[in-house]
């Protein structure tokens, strides 16, 4: 069913190859928090090259959201197809 839930696993790494860019603003924020509940702080999250408009609505969420304490694209060969996000860790 194409309105199901999308079980993802808790690895610090998020595909978003499988969701409409409608669902980022809920998915990003809840996989940041359920990877801070698993001490996870260091999280992938890969969002293709294509024209750039999935990475600029990333790296929006992410600039936005607390427990980011910095963001960059990936150095590796996904290159620009992929942002690294450290996590605050709590205090």
């Amino acid at each position: 069913m194409p309105n199901e839930p999308k079980e993802l696993p808790i690895d610090g790494t998020l595909d978003l190859h499988a969701f409409r860019p409608e669902e980022l603003g809920s998915l990003i924020p809840a996989y940041i928090e359920e990877c801070l509940r698993n001490e996870i702080f260091e999280i992938r999250i890969i969002h293709g090259k294509g024209t750039g408009s999935l990475r600029r609505s990333v790296h929006a969420l992410l600039e936005r959201n607390p427990h980011v304490e910095s963001y960059s694209l990936a150095g590796d060969r996904s290159g620009w197809g992929a942002t690294l996000a450290s996590l605050k860790k709590p205090v």
